[in-house]
């Protein structure tokens, strides 16, 4: 079935397994507004004891589709897209109440990698590379994405992640404990069908009910005081409408040093 206007397809590649492909070879699988709806119209609908996430090409996802945007739009439109679609997005698959695996066939940025660690597993191709490039576009992260990753790889990794914007490899996202499996290119695909067949096959009622517990024990840990998280969400808002941020967008997209101004 294809859905976003071709850009997510969903099909059913082993029994009690749902598979949704981004499909958006031209923007290097960036996330439009297309593809997030359709995944948070998509995975309430779903009925399958594991949700396999994957795309077509050598990437994965290289993030938010904000690179174009022009200047007298850029900050409604970053917004709307950053923090509305792919918020809805993340909160589907968050949701989705059986165990969710991604099969990172090539690179995984910023909200694409974020995507890929709201799924509850992953296994990545060798020659895959992951990051976060916030500080280098001027962008406040969500402190609920933020928290994703604090808890998958603590907050040391997380800061290191974060402050110096690199890239990493497979091999050392798998020691870090980003990614839970290593696989050759070619294997990726075969691999991640196989683990979510296994997965599936399963008690439901277990998978369902541990998932729901693990969920519960980490947002307790993650809580915060309303005061304090309506900070956060301002904070964010704000950094939409910094010049800092349109800057750091602009010079990532035309490969240059941004011109930072602290505002």
């Amino acid at each position: 079935m294809d859905l976003a206007g071709g850009k997510l397809r969903l099909d059913h590649p082993a029994e009690h397994v749902a598979r949704l492909t981004i499909d958006n070879p031209a923007k290097r699988n960036a996330l439009d507004h297309e593809i997030l709806d359709a995944f948070a119209a998509t995975l309430p609908e779903l009925e399958a004891r594991c949700l396999l996430i994957t795309a077509t090409g050598p990437v994965f996802s290289a993030g938010y589709d904000i690179g174009n945007l022009p200047r007298e739009q850029f900050a409604d439109e970053a917004e709307a897209l950053v923090a509305h679609p792919f918020n809805a997005a993340i909160e589907a698959l968050d949701a989705f109440p059986l165990p969710s695996v991604a099969a990172l066939n090539g690179h995984a940025i910023g909200g694409g990698l974020e995507l890929a660690l709201s799924c509850d597993l992953r296994i990545a191709s060798e020659e895959a590379k992951v990051g976060m490039p916030p500080a280098r576009l001027g962008l406040i992260y969500s402190h609920t994405g933020l928290r994703k990753f604090v808890d998958a790889i603590g907050a040391p990794r997380t800061r290191e992640l974060f402050f110096t914007a690199r890239t990493i490899g497979a091999r050392t996202a798998l020691q870090w404990g980003l990614v839970n499996e290593v696989a050759a290119p070619e294997d990726v695909e075969s691999r991640a069908v196989d683990y979510a067949a296994r997965i599936a096959g399963h008690a439901p009622l277990s998978l369902r009910g541990n998932k729901h517990a693990l969920r519960e024990l980490l947002a307790a840990e993650g809580r915060l005081d309303p005061d304090v998280e309506r900070e956060l969400v301002g904070l964010r808002e704000a950094c939409f409408r910094s010049e800092d941020f349109f800057e750091g967008v602009r010079a990532f997209a035309e490969k240059r040093a941004p011109r930072w101004q602290g505002r």
